[in-house]
């Protein structure tokens, strides 16, 4: 069951649901950021942010376990048949070029969003309500916001070279 995906290429079921979350991810930020920015609502602002939070990290960590310990590595879920890959010389370094530049934004999002998160819930009031962080936590937001993007866009990339360009 784990070794399919849903979405008509020959991905894993788990990458199959995180470029689902990808894809989701994005406008439900914008909107987080919408409804407090110009809605004023930041009680629904911070049950959207640790939903998110919550919700993707628990996508990634079952990504990681089956793309990990199921599958063995990406490489394996690309070239599920050894005789004949899909994948070889050129195109897999172009796609190990695309990973890495995913890579980049998918280590320093999480890290950059728990900080965001971690000072916001530590140093606004309950419920919130604008205050002597704000202004660092517009930076933070802003700064997590276009880290999230660029996963988001990286990853799709990613699958895209891997698996649909390749189809």
């Amino acid at each position: 069951m784990l070794q399919h995906g849903f979405l008509g290429y020959d991905a894993s079921l788990m990458l199959d649901v995180v470029v689902c979350a990808l894809v989701l991810v994005v406008p439900v930020l914008l909107f987080s950021v919408y409804s407090v920015k110009f809605g004023r609502r930041f009680q629904l602002h911070k049950t959207l942010q640790l939903t998110l939070a919550v919700v993707l990290l628990l996508a990634v960590a079952a990504f990681e376990v089956d793309l990990q310990l199921v599958h063995g590595g990406w490489e394996n879920v690309v070239n599920k048949d050894p005789a004949n890959p899909r994948l070889s010389g050129e195109q897999l370094d172009a796609v190990r070029g695309v990973l890495r530049i995913h890579l980049v934004f998918a280590i320093s999002t999480p890290v950059l969003w728990a900080v965001t998160i971690v000072l916001a819930l530590r140093r606004f009031p309950s419920p919130p309500t604008p205050g002597e962080h704000s202004s660092l936590h517009r930076v933070l937001a802003w700064a997590s916001t276009i880290d999230i993007t660029l996963t988001s866009v990286t990853g799709l990339w990613f699958y895209y070279v891997a698996f649909v360009a390749t189809s």
